[in-house]
């Protein structure tokens, strides 16, 4: 009966470890079909070039990230009539996506260069979809 019990909860304990690393992986998805649904969304003409991070090193990951997040506040909606479902898919890509590493990183948004907001998106979900 012990090893029963023993068997299984370490069945469970096993089961849980291998659900956990899923789960980001969808979070990631879910997170890149976000950035593509808000191409559609988003003006890119006559709109403000946004410092667009790309191939960041790893050490630089969390900074790209950070980077991009800022860049969203700068977004603006193409029309009037897609601006509820933008402002709840920015506020969806504001939400903290990675945990801090610890690690500097020399570079810092400014030293990116300039894209348009489509590209700045595509950019992202290509970031997006490293991690």
């Amino acid at each position: 009966m012990e090893r029963m019990i023993i068997f299984c909860m370490l069945f469970f304990c096993s089961s849980m470890v291998l659900t956990a690393a899923p789960q980001k992986a969808v979070k990631y998805k879910q997170l890149v079909k976000t950035i593509e649904q808000l191409e559609t969304a988003v003006k890119d003409e006559d709109a403000e070039l946004l410092h667009t991070p790309e191939n960041p090193v790893d050490g630089c990951l969390f900074t790209a990230v950070t980077c991009f997040q800022r860049g969203t506040w700068k977004l603006q909606p193409k029309n009037s009539q897609v601006n509820s479902t933008f402002i709840k898919t920015v506020s969806i890509l504001r939400r903290t996506i990675l945990r801090d590493s610890g690690t500097q990183c020399e570079s810092s948004c400014e030293s990116y260069e300039k894209k348009k907001p489509k590209d700045f998106l595509k950019s992202f979900a290509k970031l997006m979809k490293k991690v």
